[in-house]
């Protein structure tokens, strides 16, 4: 990979960059946590309709994202990004019809639009951030990026489950005794509104920073100029289906998204299944994502000075499995931290699986990234899954199910690219 030669000040501040979108994906990524119950309450969903909430958002990804590598060709690294963010601002805009026709659809179609934009900004910045610097020490600055993310998506749910889901507790009460439909549909047609503020808001701080990033000095990275460093790691392969490190990898983040969403998102409604309250479960979201912020932190401090990122990687993926077990046979506050320290294993596996994944792609860099953010699709799919099993077999063995063989096949990964 020709790495742009740039003085240390100017990579600094492309990374700084790079770190505000991070903060933004987290942000936006991370309030599915609230919206699933807060949508599930509003428009009396059960839990696999619930758990569309996820599907609508991360099925983008699959849809989006070689698209958006054409897109990112054309018109290049940062009005690429400007883009992503003003779709963002436009699928935030949707939650104002959604809210006031209490629509489902609509809610899952703003969800979908701004998955696009993150689809945009993702098959982007991850290359980008992977190129500034050592593919050595790649993980170390993706975990720098997570720290961003992890922060954003810390805040982002207890913002919003603040405002949105006050009180939520005394309102399902209510609910749940009301006989009155047109009584029941005016208390939720009121708690559906809570949502316009806090998006409202967003739609248009995004569309700020869109302006921001088009107007900043962020420079573009010529993927396509090889130099013959590049053209000996890649051969002369024609197609990016002969890199096996990519091809596995695609799979390797397919399955990592589906835990990860499960572990931080999916926490909420586990905790539910073990009986705990609205009120409490809808910070649930937060545990999780203040374990990723502990294990991004550690990654930076460890790697690659006293480990490699794909030993960590083998490390992360044992303890995920040996996690997943323990929540199996526990119940209430132990199975619900068990779930939230899935989020320490899970912290390095994208910083780490990323860079295994497009090394030596050179030319074939962006459809690479492209391709491995389509696999940000098990983030829709996983969920669903559990969602089925769930009906079936019960909460904890579905979620065993599902968590096991995604942890399994990350640590046949990092075994086969070590």
């Amino acid at each position: 990979m020709n790495t742009p030669h740039t003085p240390t000040a100017s990579v600094k501040y492309q990374i700084v960059i790079i770190g505000a979108l991070f903060f933004i994906f987290g942000f936006v990524t991370w309030l599915n946590g609230s919206l699933i119950p807060f949508l599930k309450l509003a428009c009396q969903l059960n839990t696999l309709q619930a758990l569309f909430v996820t599907f609508a958002f991360y099925i983008s990804y699959f849809f989006l994202a070689l698209p958006s590598s054409e897109i990112l060709k054309r018109v290049g690294f940062k009005n690429g990004m400007a883009l992503g963010l003003l779709v963002m601002s436009l699928g935030c805009l949707v939650f104002i019809p959604a809210a006031h026709e209490r629509s489902f659809g609509l809610f899952l179609m703003g969800l979908f639009v701004q998955g696009m934009g993150l689809a945009l900004l993702q098959t982007a910045s991850n290359p980008y951030i992977s190129i500034l610097g050592p593919i050595e020490s790649a993980a170390q600055r993706i975990s720098i990026m997570g720290i961003c993310n992890k922060v954003a998506g810390i805040l982002s749910p207890i913002i919003l489950s603040s405002i949105v889901l006050k009180g939520a507790t005394a309102i399902e009460q209510q609910v749940a005794g009301i006989t009155d439909p047109r009584e029941l549909d005016r208390l939720l047609d009121e708690l559906a509104t809570r949502v316009i503020g806090p998006y409202v808001v967003m739609a248009l701080v995004l569309a700020f920073l869109a302006f921001m990033i088009r107007r900043s000095a962020l420079p573009e990275v010529d993927l396509d100029a090889e130099s013959n460093q590049e053209l000996e790691i890649t051969g002369h392969r024609t197609s990016v289906f002969q890199f096996s490190n990519l091809v596995l990898g695609v799979l390797a983040i397919f399955l990592y998204v589906g835990v990860e969403v499960m572990a931080g998102d999916g926490i909420g409604i586990y905790g539910k299944s073990l009986g705990f309250v609205l009120d409490q479960t809808k910070y649930f979201t937060s545990f999780t994502l203040t374990a990723m912020l502990a294990g991004y932190v550690l990654s930076i401090i460890l790697i690659p000075k006293y480990i490699t990122q794909q030993a960590m990687l083998r490390v992360s993926a044992i303890a995920g499995v040996a996690l997943t077990i323990l929540v199996y046979f526990n119940t209430g506050t132990t199975a619900v931290t068990c779930i939230a320290l899935l989020g320490l294993a899970n912290a390095v596996m994208w910083p780490a699986i990323f860079p295994l994944a497009i090394r030596g792609l050179g030319r074939f860099t962006q459809t690479g990234s492209a391709l491995l953010i389509m696999g940000i699709a098990g983030g829709a799919v996983m969920p669903q899954i559990y969602g089925l099993l769930d009906r079936d077999l019960g909460y904890q063995l579905a979620f065993l199910l599902v968590m096991i063989p995604g942890y399994l096949y990350i640590l046949y990964y990092a075994w086969r690219f070590r």
